[in-house]
């Protein structure tokens, strides 16, 4: 028997260590690596997903059967700010426009100083003291009845105008922008009242056809402005609205079938 059966180094026996097939799990092998390994977030995104899109239905029939409340629409409030910046500028234009025709049109000494044409049979600057109303409302009575009339009408407007601006909606539009022109106006028009006791008007319009001579009343900035904002609140008044289209409610044996 020679000595190389006998070598340890030629032993036939393998080294379950060293061999490239052991199996899984063996001791001392390897951890298998692999590119194809599922990606731990992109799972669980998966299952929300999947959470989800299973829960909708359910969710939805459980609302439509009255099993599961919904919150009321988040209603934007009205912006005060707004209301006040275009009343303010309302007001201002009124008192300036009215403090020039004082001082320019009520001591012209010439017939030419006292009427200003801007449009030539149309439209002319006068100067003129009403003591009244608009075309001349309470025009005859004593002080003591127009001015508490008067002081009266204009606090109530304040408290209709900012009490009815409190409930506006973002599609009202129109009314948004009618009722500052409407407070700057009434507020023009007081102001003068405690200052003159009279409303200055200066904006005379007439015309002529037919072979007659047609003569507007004389009005002011603040006339003009309360027309165009009760204008702006009959087209907010009249104009349809679309109903909101209410999809009918699930039975409860409907909701109960839903998967």
């Amino acid at each position: 028997m020679s000595d190389e059966a006998h070598s340890p180094d030629s032993s036939t026996e393998a080294d379950p260590t060293s061999s490239g097939t052991s199996e899984p799990g063996a001791p001392g092998s390897a951890a298998p690596t692999s590119d194809l390994a599922p990606d731990p977030v992109a799972t669980a995104e998966l299952k929300a997903d999947t959470a989800l899109a299973t829960s909708e239905p359910k969710v939805d029939a459980a609302v439509k059967a009255g099993r599961v409340g919904v919150l009321p629409p988040f209603k934007l409030r009205p912006n005060y700010v707004f209301l006040g910046v275009v009343a303010i500028v309302t007001l201002g234009v009124d008192l300036g426009t009215k403090v020039w025709a004082k001082g320019h049109l009520e001591d012209a000494k010439s017939f030419v100083d006292r009427h200003v044409e801007v449009i030539p049979n149309f439209v002319s600057l006068t100067f003129a003291r009403n003591k009244g109303g608009a075309w001349g409302l309470l025009q005859e009575e004593s002080e003591s009845v127009r001015r508490p009339f008067f002081f009266s009408i204009s606090l109530l407007a304040v408290i209709f105008i900012v009490s009815l601006y409190r409930k506006l909606t973002p599609e009202q539009t129109a009314l948004r922008w009618g009722l500052p022109l409407v407070l700057g106006g009434a507020l023009g028009n007081l102001v003068n009242r405690i200052q003159y006791n009279f409303v200055v008007d200066f904006i005379d319009v007439y015309a002529k056809w037919g072979g007659e001579n047609h003569h507007w009343p004389t009005f002011n900035i603040a006339d003009v402005a309360i027309v165009v904002g009760v204008g702006l609140m009959a087209i907010d008044m009249f104009t349809s609205r679309k109903p909101k289209v209410v999809a009918p409610a699930a039975s409860a044996e409907e909701a109960h079938r839903a998967p």
